[in-house]
Order: C-alpha cells, then structure tokens, then sequence
C-alpha cells in the first residue's frame, strides 16, 4: 500500500515541505517509508484520488489553481499533467461527483466553489461553473471578514454537496445534476453564531452530517433530509476535555466506516478526540482526547482498513499513527515518519 501526503511549501506559511511525498507504508505496523518527493510545487494542501487510481489532483494553498498527476501503476510514482485555474484564492478541498467526470473545489478566500471537468487522459479541462456564497459574516473580527467555504463532501447518494462555511457560520448545501452545482430548496442551515464551520462527514448508515466548528471547537450533528439536501441541528458537543482551558482550533473529522466511532483533530490541545456514537440515534459522546506528540495536526485520517488512524502535525514535521482497537479507542502514539509542514495525506492500494 502507497500513501500520498501533501505539504505546505512557502515562506509566507512558515513551511518546511517540499511538495507530494510518496511513502510506501507498513500495513501492520504503520511506518512510513518515503520513496519520492514530487517538488516544484506551491502548498499541495488538499489531495484527491480518481476513483480508477490512475489520477491524482492537489489544490495549490494560497494560489488559484488545481494540478493533475498521472500516477506510474507499477510504483505509483506521479508525473505532471497539466494545471487550471479555480478563480478563486485559496482552493482548500476538492472532491469527485460520483461519476468521476468533474472535480468541485472550495475557494477558501474566493467564497467561491468551482467545477471543472476532466479529460479522459486525466487532464483537467478549464473550469465551467463558479458559484459564489453569500450572507452576513460571522462575529470574530479576524477569521469572520468574507464568505469562507472550506470544505465540499458529497453525500452518501452522490446528489448532494454540503459546504461548511467558516467566515458566515453556515453550512450551505448544493444539488449537483448534469455537471452544475445548484442551491438545495433549504439552501443552508445556520450554525451557532461564531462557530466557524469547517469540515464535514456523513454516517454511512444514518441520515445524519457532522461538521465540526474550528472557531468554538464543537461538533454539530445534523439530520440529513437526502430527498431535499436539508440540514437541521440536532446536537453540539466539544471537541475539548472540559478541563483544558486553553486556546484551539478544531480542524480535521471523520468516521470509522460502521458509523461506530467519531474523531475531530484539535490544534492547540494538539490531539485527535474520539466520540463513541450511539447506535440508534448517532450522537456523539466524547471518550477521550488523545495527544499527536506534534504540534497542529490540521489532518488525519484512517487507513483502508480502518485498523490504524494517522495524524499530521503541521508545525513539528511528523506524521504520527495510533493503533484503534476494536472499539474504536486510540492507542500506542508513535512516529510513522518526518515530513515537512504536512497538511494532507491518502492512501492507493497497489495494482489499483
């Protein structure tokens, strides 16, 4: 198994990375081992797999554009295809619509979304579609100046797009139909003022989203209406041990693949929280806040076959891995690999 992880690269991020590293890694033990560095690349933050394998596309942090790689089949090597423009600053996410035709990408500081097509080749064509975000920005006099979408999942159905907004404390959500973004008949659900939306997941069984909040560092968990893209609020919890009183950012979520188990990354506790989710209803409880021995782990994520969660601390240059036991319990932190400023990392089975 092959593991790609991008890295922030420029001076204005205090970045220490070098581009797209590719490790090969253990699938038992979770070491690391880097057998290429893609360089010449400006902050490749937020990667993204075609779903045959063959392709891989980075959005450029700080910039405008999105890149498109092909990927060797024998060694999962990359090599450049060509690059687009989002029109928007800032990309931070994109995701493929279900057939794998169009990439969707968040312009963080363009409150913008993007569509572009891609080639049959792997090649990105130029963009088609760019929706804007709107409405009355949040209270925090710096974070919350401008509309700002920072992440853009589908649905379990692949209908829908659902895009937390930070800078307007609201999760809006988009039906995707013949290649075009278009507002959902609920178009947004609002968040508590302040909150600072950021990422997304869905539970794969339950009609429920979590987003978790970066700026009050909670969760929010929302009943999901897939026949109209409607969000409703059902519960908030934090992301924090109620006895750390210092100041975070909440970033990264995701679920284990039953739906059993929850996880939020935290930048400031510089841990990964796990929530135990009920098996009924899907509400989180917290069980523990495990720390990452690193400082910021803006990203984690699971292993294929969840047995293993890997989190990057961005201003230590470490990626480290937990064990998750059987009921979804972090356990033995332990250094997989140095890296430089790394903000994204997914995985590619060989032969794939």
């Amino acid at each position: 198994m092959y593991a790609y992880v991008g890295s922030r690269t420029t001076r204005e991020r205090n970045a220490r990375g070098e581009g797209i590293s590719l490790f090969h890694v253990d699938p038992d033990t979770g070491a690391l081992e880097r057998v290429q560095v893609h360089g010449g690349l400006v902050n490749p933050s937020f990667l993204a797999l075609s779903a045959d394998g063959r392709h891989l596309y980075c959005v450029h942090g700080d910039g405008s554009e999105v890149s498109a790689f092909r990927i060797d089949p024998a060694n999962a090597r990359l090599s450049f295809i060509n690059r687009q423009e989002t029109r928007g600053r800032n990309p931070v996410h994109l995701a493929f619509d279900p057939s794998g035709r169009f990439l969707i990408v968040a312009n963080h500081l363009g409150a913008s979304l993007a569509v572009l097509p891609t080639a049959d080749d792997g090649a990105l064509l130029p963009l088609a579609q760019l929706v804007t975000v709107e409405g009355p920005i949040g209270p925090h006099r710096i974070e919350q100046q401008q509309a700002k979408p920072h992440f853009n999942p589908f649905d379990p159905s692949g209908r829908w797009v659902v895009v937390p907004d930070k800078g307007l404390d609201r999760v809006f959500c988009f039906g995707f139909e013949a290649g075009a973004l278009v507002p959902a008949p609920v178009p947004f659900a609002q968040a508590r003022e302040g909150a600072g939306p950021r990422c997304a997941v869905f539970h794969p069984r339950l009609p429920l989203a979590y987003v978790v909040n970066e700026l009050d560092s909670t969760v929010t968990t929302y009943a999901f209406d897939a026949a109209c893209g409607a969000l409703r609020a059902l519960h908030i919890i934090p992301t924090l041990p109620p006895e750390y009183t210092g100041n975070n950012r909440a970033a990264g979520i995701g679920i284990d693949s039953q739906g059993r188990t929850l996880y939020t990354s935290n930048r400031g506790h510089d841990s990964v929280a796990t929530f135990r989710l009920d098996a009924r209803h899907g509400l989180p409880v917290m069980v523990d806040a495990a720390p990452t021995l690193g400082r910021t782990p803006r990203f984690f994520t699971l292993s294929p076959d969840g047995r293993l969660l890997f989190a990057l601390n961005e201003d230590s240059d470490s990626i480290v891995v937990f064990d998750v036991g059987q009921d979804g319990a972090l356990a033995r932190p332990r250094l997989a690999a140095a890296c430089g400023s790394p903000v994204c990392m997914l995985f590619r089975a060989p032969g794939t």
